[in-house]
């Protein structure tokens, strides 16, 4: 390094990430045209309504015992919840759970508790349900999570078996980390006196979105692909986890069969899981749930929502959907489009980002661009076919 190199902090690196995500939701707020449901393509039979606007960069979604909506964050560093009280399918008010929190991305509701994963830590708001209007202190479930920002979004959910899984993006596009937390899903066991971390998952770039197939218990996950191999390379992935530990190919291998160009060479794709369900490249694969709900009608259920946020630098943009995939045993797809249109031409006006399933059945689908929550209602007997 030149000795009149200068070299920047961890935190002043952080701090300048975090104001740069504060400018682009503001940028959006500002340039992007105000939402229309009437732009938004649905199949024939449904609705979409707005659950709750105004939110800034509405995150994950988890819903709660008594039916509310929690969303993380990211710029706004806030954890909010969206109590339904009057069940008219509109949130009556925004709460505010958390403030000043480290990248609030991830959310999830178990036994009555509010589980949030910042960059580095879970943390846990008790009750939480019955102090909406007054939240507790928060508890610090795990502290150890790696401190790099560049894909530090960290997904969380709670297993079957009440463990929490949390996924930890690599710190780069493309790279060998040297940590060999990052590009993985890990379990972290809270049952014991002090909580204990695995990798559930190796190989996986940056996976936003997990879930666990309700008939088996497998987990199944999103993950996005790498930049800069053109715009149709290389694809985006549906996984299906057969089995704890498995690798899934970053960095040597992406989608069934493309050896990276400049890792390929140090592992094969055939000794790599290939994912069970290749999607389009840059479509960007974030949230996705299982629909367990009886509002849709009978064949979507059981089926996979996946929340495709968009490109940020393929020309054309693609992506900004909602779509639905069929599973049959081990076996996925091909995806259906489910709700477009938050694309025209090369602009868009939303990005979806996380889909959840209501109490009622109705499907939530949050956008970060928009800054909305949105209600999927399906007006057809749950028995139609």
């Amino acid at each position: 390094m030149p000795s009149n190199a200068k070299v920047v902090s961890p935190r002043l690196r952080t701090l300048a990430l975090i104001a740069m995500l504060a400018a682009a939701v503001l940028y959006w707020r500002l340039s992007a045209p105000r939402f229309d449901l009437d732009r938004l393509d649905l199949p024939a039979g449904f609705d979409i309504d707005v659950y709750a606007d105004g939110l800034g960069d509405p995150r994950a979604l988890a819903v709660g015992d008594e039916g509310t909506v929690f969303a993380g964050t990211l710029a706004a560093g806030e954890v909010i919840a969206l109590p339904d009280r009057d069940r008219d399918g509109r949130a009556d008010t925004v709460l505010v759970i958390a403030r000043g929190l480290f990248m609030p991305h991830g959310v999830a509701f178990h036994n009555g508790a509010l589980y949030v994963a910042e960059l580095r830590r879970v943390i846990r708001f008790d009750g939480i349900e019955q102090r909406l209007d007054n939240p507790p202190d928060p508890v610090v479930v795990f502290d150890g999570l790696p401190n790099e920002t560049h894909h530090g979004a960290r997904p969380l959910r709670i297993g079957p078996d009440g463990a929490l899984y949390v996924g930890v993006g690599a710190p780069c596009n493309l790279c060998m980390p040297s940590d060999s937390l990052f590009g993985t899903i890990v379990r972290i066991a809270t049952r014991d006196s002090a909580p204990s971390l695995t990798i559930h998952a190796r190989g996986v770039r940056n996976s936003e979105g997990f879930d666990w197939q309700p008939e088996t218990g497998t987990m199944w996950f999103t993950d996005n692909g790498r930049d800069w191999m053109g715009n149709d390379q290389p694809p985006d992935e549906l996984n299906r986890l057969p089995a704890a530990g498995v690798h899934f190919g970053f960095p040597y291998c992406h989608g069934r069969s493309v050896a990276d160009p400049e890792f390929g060479s140090k592992r094969p794709c055939a000794d790599l899981q290939p994912p069970a369900l290749e999607l389009p490249a840059h479509h960007a694969p974030l949230g996705m749930r299982f629909y367990t709900g009886s509002m849709f009608p009978s064949r979507y259920r059981g089926r996979v929502f996946i929340a495709l946020h968009g490109s940020w630098n393929r020309s054309p943009p693609a992506g900004y959907r909602v779509v639905s995939v069929p599973i049959e045993g081990d076996s996925a797809g091909p995806a259906e489009v489910f709700v477009e249109g938050w694309l025209r031409g090369r602009r868009s006006w939303g990005r979806p980002v996380d889909v959840e399933v209501a109490k009622d059945g109705a499907l939530l689908v949050s956008d970060d661009e928009a800054g909305v929550i949105y209600r999927i209602s399906a007006r057809r007997a749950s028995t139609s076919p």
